[in-house]
């Protein structure tokens, strides 16, 4: 730490816990997915315990590390060590300093991170996952859950994680593994053999009157002047731009030829980065807006 910066971070400590306690929380979850404990995930947890050193002679780390360090002494987390390690986390964090989406955001920082400690991401891992966002939801609409959500409903679709998607999903939460990072991904998944996942919300909740709505990519079913008509019939309004006043970002069916290089068009991306700054902004899918527009009788 920057000595500058210390006499600051004092002013800080018990939010340093609170984040610190929530990111452990999610660390033990993510590894404690498949039930198994490695060296590369040993190592995160001394990425976690050097982190925060700083602050191992104050309460209550007085009482975390050392009961941490007995737990993984064996290199072994079983499931009441890990019950044991989640129960401490839950008794010494304050939520006074944090709201619970705050603070539910940084376990699951952790528990993506956590995830992918091991090097690959299992179809298990990924169920149990599912089951703590389907546990959360009141995170929807917040970054990077609805991103996360979206990705791991396209590769379960066919049952299988293979190979290919393991490494995809491993490199999207490895972007978590960065303990000092507070904004985590820096680059949001947009194709997988072209198809866009990791950014459309999964069966969003879509509510037209007095809402704003931005169209990118291409549709086979309207043109731009006729997705305005049909927000507008419906109560919205339409934008040419992505504003801070945009609720919905629709993304075309046919999508945009960029998307097949990994480059997703600045109004997604623009989208993406207010989504990251806190923006309720969503990011839907033009197959989710007709289904819209159909229960609203357009």
């Amino acid at each position: 730490m920057n000595s500058d910066h210390s006499s600051y971070i004092q002013l800080h400590n018990r939010s340093r816990v609170d984040k610190a306690l929530n990111t452990l929380l999610g660390l033990v979850i993510g590894i404690g997915l498949d039930g198994r404990i490695n060296s590369s995930e040993r190592v995160l947890f001394n990425a976690w315990l050097n982190e925060n050193r700083a602050l191992c002679d104050r309460h209550p780390y007085t009482e975390l590390i050392p009961f941490v360090n007995r737990c993984l002494e064996d290199d072994i987390l079983d499931a009441e060590e890990r019950e044991d390690i989640k129960w401490l986390c839950h008794k010494l964090t304050s939520h006074e300093y944090y709201d619970t989406v705050t603070a539910d955001m940084q376990v699951l920082h952790g528990i993506l991170g956590g995830a992918a400690a091991d090097g690959k991401v299992t179809k298990e891992e990924l169920l149990a996952l599912q089951q703590w966002l389907d546990d959360h939801e009141h995170l929807r609409l917040s970054y990077p859950y609805d991103e996360v959500d979206s990705l791991i409903m396209s590769v379960l679709k066919d049952g299988v994680v293979d190979e290919v998607e393991s490494k995809f999903l491993q490199s999207f939460f490895s972007e978590f593994l960065s303990i000092k990072d507070d904004k985590t991904i820096t680059s949001p998944i947009i194709s997988v053999e072209q198809s866009l996942v990791g950014v459309c919300a999964v069966c969003p909740e879509i509510v037209f009157e007095g809402s704003l709505f931005c169209f990118t990519g291409a549709s086979s079913k309207f043109t731009r002047s006729q997705f305005s008509e049909l927000v507008l019939n419906l109560g919205g309004k339409a934008s040419a731009g992505v504003t801070k006043h945009v609720n919905y970002l629709v993304i075309g069916a046919d999508g945009n030829p960029c998307w097949a290089y990994s480059c997703y068009g600045r109004k997604v991306e623009k989208a993406v980065d207010m989504r990251k700054a806190g923006s309720k902004l969503l990011l839907v899918h033009e197959y989710d807006f007709h289904d819209a527009i159909a229960d609203a009788g357009g």
